[in-house]
């Protein structure tokens, strides 16, 4: 076995062990906070609670054994149902108890506007049963002036993950390094310009969902910095629910379109952006979002990853739909597309197009340096380095009122 192969799945091993050593409480009861977001006005979290081994591992150590053993405390702890959970923040007290498979959720209206000295603020949590347990979660409250809310999917739009591919997904989650996921040419800088806004200072809140499981927290994070990309709460569609019976991801089910209601819920008084990408269901997922909530979405963004003969028209259509709800869709390879459309409606400031021009410039050099050095990744990152040129994906941008091509 290759060093490179070895140290992988030395990752892999720490990575599925890691939810295990991260879980807060004693005496095998625990719980997983979540990281949530808010408003000055209400506040969402969510976590789950397990009964679980406790972990002997320290964060950082190589001991292959000792993962394994935190594999196995992951895969046979078990959910604690109907536990009673208390969250305080601020002035705010909430309670819940959680549900079948040990999730809990707080959506809760705060009588008082959180301190407006920071964007991340702690919550209290404390699990009142026979083992009482203590806890603390983060959430996310935007600061400064924000005109909008940008909402994206990670896989496929942020970075290449191939989920159409599912070996390919899977080490790419969990074996590569988030210095070896491949950014997608640019798209750190367009996050950046929609993060600023028109005015430069906004904070506009950037809030990320994925098809990945909740315990790549921690790599997308470190992936988000390595790439200067705004980090925000990542709100995972699903939990793989591993077991000894099961010991494959359950079947995702698409949860997207409630988390985004939930979202427009909470910042009522604000448009949305919506990215994602065409290998999934994202554009149907999307201009659902738009007939079902007039007005709130100012453009859909679409990273056109298929190659499959049609999806473009598939797309066109739901464009003009899109359009007729009075929004638009632009179905894009290449992030500079996207970037110019967003200066055009004063989403971004005009000079973040050059600022995605330059960035992508810069990353494609890179990633044809490093097809010399590398073996499917390198092949991937020239693939993203060519996309939206010949022998890629098409650049097709569809908006307007009219919803004709632009």
């Amino acid at each position: 076995m290759s060093d490179p192969t070895r140290r992988g799945l030395d990752r892999l091993l720490a990575l599925f062990g890691r939810p295990v050593r991260r879980a807060q409480g004693r005496d095998g009861v625990v719980i997983e906070a979540f990281r949530g977001y808010g408003s000055r006005e209400r506040m969402f979290l969510i976590g789950r609670v397990f009964r679980q081994s406790p972990s002997h591992v320290r964060e950082g150590s190589n001991d292959v054994m000792a993962h394994l053993r935190d594999v196995g405390h992951r895969i046979s702890r078990r959910k604690v149902v109907d536990a009673p959970i208390e969250a305080r923040f601020g002035a705010a007290v909430a309670h819940t108890r959680t549900d079948r498979d040990g999730f809990f959720r707080f959506d809760v209206d705060l009588p008082e506007a959180p301190p407006a000295d920071r964007s991340w603020h702690q919550v209290e949590l404390f699990l009142d049963a026979e083992i009482p347990v203590r806890a603390t979660a983060e959430i996310y409250v935007p600061l400064g002036p924000v005109r909008l809310v940008v909402v994206s999917d990670i896989d496929d739009t942020v970075m290449f993950t191939g989920v159409g591919n599912k070996l390919a997904m899977l080490w790419r989650l969990f074996v590569a390094e988030a210095g070896g996921r491949v950014a997608f040419p640019g798209v750190a800088a367009f996050y950046r310009g929609l993060h600023d806004g028109i005015g430069g200072s906004e904070d506009n809140p950037v809030l990320y969902v994925s098809r990945a499981p909740w315990g790549t927290y921690d790599m997308l994070t470190a992936f988000f910095r390595m790439h200067n990309i705004p980090v925000g709460p990542e709100l995972f569609l699903r939990e793989w629910g591993l077991s000894w019976r099961h010991p494959l991801p359950r079947k995702a089910r698409d949860h997207k379109r409630e988390l985004i209601g939930n979202m427009l819920d909470l910042y009522s008084d604000l448009p949305f952006v919506l990215v994602g990408d065409s290998g999934q269901h994202d554009p149907e997922v999307y201009a659902e979002v738009v007939r079902e909530h007039p007005g709130r979405v100012r453009a859909v963004y679409i990273r056109n990853v298929s190659r499959r003969p049609g999806r473009a028209s598939e797309i066109e259509d739901l464009a003009r739909s899109v359009a007729a709800a009075g929004s638009t869709l632009v179905l894009a390879a290449d992030t500079i597309a996207m970037a110019e459309h967003a200066a055009g409606l004063g989403l971004v400031r005009p000079h973040a197009v050059g600022d995605v021009a330059r960035e992508r410039s810069v990353q494609d050099g890179e990633r044809r340096a490093a097809t010399v050095h590398s073996g499917t990744d390198g092949a991937s990152a020239a693939a993203l380095a060519t996309s939206g040129e010949r022998g890629g994906p098409p650049n097709v941008v569809v908006g307007g009122n009219d919803g004709r091509d632009a």
